[in-house]
């Protein structure tokens, strides 16, 4: 029997994804939603300061590295299967071959995915997602988003959020639950990434004045970087370019040839 609630919750998503959307059309402001994205940045905040973040401590806490790095193995393992579809989509076969040989062995030999044994089999892991997929086909990023609970987004990567659960193994297991014991792999998956950002929070605190605006800028970075993997296209040059300034050597505006009277 399916699970009722999560088809609800999600579609919710969605369509609050597509309202937003169409509110945001009239500008070209990478972050025309901003009033919105930092009251949902300071829930997101609050709920990190008062929940996740303690839960994460304790996870880290109790939980022996061996088994913490098990847990982060298994719900990765499970993720290139998502990775898988995506590299099909965006016609990369030669990595989706890679990546799935990669989910035979972590999924065989790995125990499950518990170890990581394609990596040392020279079968790196992907990035990959439909969000990804939407840009390599030219679908434009749109305007920057923070969903509650997820965080940074845009209006094309929180759709492709949503298209990806449907490939995610998990997805299938949760809808066939009719108990709250569905949303159990989601906490633990949550309290584990939680608990592997906790050394570099100490390096957002420092380096950023606004945590706002600096987790916006490096996201929408990050994400470009990975839509056109690693190589995005170059930004126009400024009026102070070498090689057509204003200030350019070859045409001084005091030319010694060119004396005036």
């Amino acid at each position: 029997m399916l699970n009722t609630t999560f088809y609800k919750l999600l579609f919710g998503q969605l369509l609050l994804l597509w309202v937003v959307s169409g509110c945001a059309t009239t500008t070209h402001n990478a972050d025309p939603l901003e009033p919105f994205n930092r009251a949902i940045f300071i829930f997101n905040d609050g709920l990190d300061k008062t929940m996740l973040k303690p839960l994460a401590n304790v996870y880290q806490t109790i939980v022996p590295k061996p088994v913490n790095k098990g847990v982060s193995n298994f719900f990765s393992n499970l993720g290139d299967v998502v990775v898988i579809a995506n590299d099909l989509l965006q016609f990369k076969f030669k990595q989706a071959a890679s990546d799935t040989g990669r989910v035979l062995v972590n999924s065989t030999v790995g125990l499950v995915g518990f170890i990581d044994v394609a990596t040392k089999l020279n079968l790196p892991k992907h990035d990959e997602d439909f969000g990804q997929t939407l840009g390599y086909w030219g679908v434009g990023n749109g305007p920057y988003l923070v969903l509650p609970l997820f965080g940074p987004s845009s209006i094309r990567d929180g759709l492709g959020r949503g298209a990806d659960s449907f490939l995610d193994p998990l997805f299938y297991y949760t809808a066939s639950q009719v108990d709250a014991s569905a949303l159990a792999p989601y906490v633990l998956k949550g309290v584990d990434e939680r608990a592997g950002l906790l050394e570099l929070e100490t390096v957002l605190e420092a380096a950023a004045l606004d945590e706002y605006s600096y987790m916006r800028d490096a996201y929408l970075a990050r994400r470009e970087y990975l839509v056109y993997d690693g190589n995005p296209p170059q930004q126009d040059e400024g009026i102070f370019d070498d090689d057509e300034g204003l200030f350019d050597d070859d045409e001084d505006l005091f030319d010694d040839d060119e004396e005036s009277n």
